[in-house]
């Protein structure tokens, strides 16, 4: 954060992020928060003429990224580079004075693109503890939860695990790219994790439901959270034929960008 702040990084400055599931991504996020900025998600995994289009209509100017993807992503000759594993030596450790309020951005999501070209949403950081203050009466999240961090740090519901996790002092599992490409792996790291808040699109979760349904071991499932698209309720009957109304509480929660 403090190596950011001597970049430019105040509140509003965009600043894109790429780097791979790791806690480095993590990292990075958070200095670019505590500098004041916003972070621009620029997922590794997406096309190529994606993240050009998202690096030039997001204006960011400087980018923070891992070195191994350096000659893999399309950088505008403008956007300064920095990497998450420089040495920090002769920074600070302690948290930089706050220069953001509330009405200060804190990420720009854009969206698919599917019905013309990406659309950033600016969201401040008042619509993301709104989201929260708003629900939280409903969830009680605790530190004793355990997170999953499935989906893309550039699809929206990202920000809800992500920061559902750390705002409440929980434990974010960073799940695996291939693991999150099989139900079976997935399952396993559920079991193993002992993760208690899951969230899910329902077309992921139709899947994983397969799975969970023909397996005898146990998961720690408190809540399962759907997002990202429409629900059919009735597609659910063979998690309740199999578990019951006694299993996870299952909550449809569609629409994270547009209700932050």
């Amino acid at each position: 954060a403090h190596k950011l702040r001597e970049q430019g990084v105040g509140p509003d400055v965009r600043v894109g992020l790429a780097a791979e599931r790791s806690l480095d991504m993590i990292v990075g996020m958070l200095a670019i928060l505590k500098a004041g900025g916003a972070y621009v998600p620029l997922d590794p995994d997406y096309p190529q003429d994606r993240l050009s289009f998202l690096m030039q209509d997001s204006g960011i100017e400087l980018l923070l990224t891992q070195a191994h993807l350096l000659g893999h992503l399309p950088i505008p000759a403008h956007v300064q580079t920095l990497d998450l594993a420089d040495a920090l030596d002769g920074y600070s450790t302690e948290n930089p004075v706050n220069q953001t309020t509330p009405d200060n951005l804190a990420y720009v999501i854009y969206t698919s693109g599917s019905t013309g070209k990406p659309k950033g949403t600016l969201l401040a950081h008042h619509n993301l503890m709104r989201l929260f203050a708003a629900t939280d009466d409903w969830f009680t999240f605790n530190e004793k939860d355990v997170w999953t961090l499935f989906h893309s740090f550039a699809f929206d519901f990202s920000v809800w695990e992500i920061f559902g996790a750390l705002l409440h002092g929980g434990r974010l599992v960073i799940v695996p790219r291939e693991v999150t490409r099989s139900p079976e792996d997935f399952h396993a790291l559920l079991v193993e994790q002992q993760v208690t808040v899951l969230n899910q699109t329902p077309s992921a979760f139709k899947q994983l439901m397969r799975v969970a349904c023909d397996s005898p071991a146990p998961m720690s499932l408190e809540k399962v959270i759907f997002g990202g698209e429409a629900l059919d309720v009735a597609s659910l009957k063979p998690w309740f034929d199999r578990f019951g109304d006694q299993a996870a509480q299952l909550i449809n929660m569609y629409g994270i960008t547009e209700t932050t």
